[in-house]
């Protein structure tokens, strides 16, 4: 036993670390990544940036040009914007800097749905903090009454809810949505929107209505997942305060920089990558749903939530053997035990893909 294991957080012991799938693989669809479509104009501009970034010196401590384009960006000013190293650091921070216990408990409590991004309860357990995990109903969208027996049993210091959320691909119901805001006034509802590039519509007017909501965004679903850029929209005086837990030079110069680049000069880069994955994600929804013993659930990100008549094991198995990787959750078993989720990738990626789905029916 090492001379410090007594000193380690006990709930180490029952968590794991957060490994994607090893091995090489021909076609990747299990990461949720932009397909390689950035032009090569762009890619020059941004090698032309990168060369110019002085690699001696300390990245910008404020980060104060990339939250000014980030704010623009978002149509919000840069005293709401705080920049993380994709949304994992701020998910990091959020829950460092709220883990105030409320009165006459001994921990704090955080609220999320069920299944959702890991990094929301994986994050809060590792910390020590309770998590209330709520169920999402029958059609992957949450549950109002779920929502109002938690709020009953325990009052969260943060509540996360990802729309469009992963690894079900839908948004959550504004209505819903909103219920549960109104219901828990005095938690943090954060509202993820990694994948809202995709979405019909974002919910920013959410966080204009309510003053206990914050927002999620980040630049990793939408081509630039190697930046590792993220950031929370919230409050000004709300930002202030989590700003004192951020890091000094948590974003590198070059992130910084490139950042900056593509949400401004870049921007339609962006717009041609989302609308490329629409459309994508509209032709392989319709062939997936045309074979048998396959289900697709309406998509707002840029995945598919798969439904197989088979066990979800076998054709992730399959698909393995033929050099594609998809992500199956068959190991979380009950209704998850048949479902898939498989990123939007190049055309041809996705046609090989169909291709192996036709061969197993």
């Amino acid at each position: 036993m090492h001379p410090v294991a007594d000193l380690l957080r006990p709930e180490l012991a029952e968590l794991s670390a957060y490994v994607p799938h090893p091995g090489n693989y021909a076609i990747r669809l299990d990461a949720n990544e932009a397909p390689a479509l950035l032009s090569s104009s762009a890619r020059a501009r941004l090698a032309e940036v990168a060369a110019q970034t002085n690699f001696e010196r300390y990245p910008d401590a404020s980060v104060e040009k990339l939250r000014h384009a980030l704010a623009r960006h978002s149509g919000v000013s840069p005293e709401e914007v705080l920049v993380g190293v994709g949304s994992d650091e701020l998910i990091a921070l959020l829950l460092s800097a709220l883990s105030q216990p409320r009165a006459g408990t001994d921990t704090p409590v955080v609220m999320t749905t069920t299944p959702t991004f890991v990094m929301y309860a994986m994050s809060a357990r590792l910390r020590g903090q309770r998590v209330l995990e709520l169920p999402l109903g029958s059609d992957w969208d949450l549950s109002v009454s779920g929502v109002q027996a938690a709020a009953r049993v325990a009052e969260p210091s943060i509540v996360f809810i990802a729309s469009p959320n992963t690894p079900t691909g839908n948004k959550v119901s504004l209505e819903r949505l909103v219920t549960l805001i109104e219901a828990l006034p005095r938690s943090l509802v954060v509202v993820d929107e990694a994948y809202v590039d995709y979405a019909d519509s974002n919910q920013i007017e959410l966080y204009r209505r309510y003053p206990n909501v914050a927002m999620l965004r980040t630049l990793s679903k939408v081509g630039f997942a190697g930046l590792r850029v993220g950031w929370l929209i919230a409050a000004p005086e709300l930002v202030r305060e989590l700003d004192k837990f951020r890091p000094p030079y948590n974003m590198c110069s070059l992130s910084q920089e490139l950042a900056s680049v593509v949400v401004t000069e870049l921007a339609s880069e962006i717009r041609c990558i989302v609308e490329s994955v629409v459309a994508e994600r509209a032709r392989m929804t319709a062939a997936i749903d045309a074979l048998r013993g396959f289900e697709v659930t309406p998509s707002q990100a840029n995945f598919l939530w798969v439904r197989t008549d088979q066990p979800a094991q076998l054709v992730f198995e399959n698909l393995k053997t033929r050099g594609i990787l998809v992500r199956s959750f068959h190991a979380r078993g009950g209704r998850l035990s048949n479902q898939l989720r498989v990123t939007i990738g190049l055309p041809s990626e996705n046609d090989a893909l169909l291709a192996a789905l036709e061969a197993l029916v």
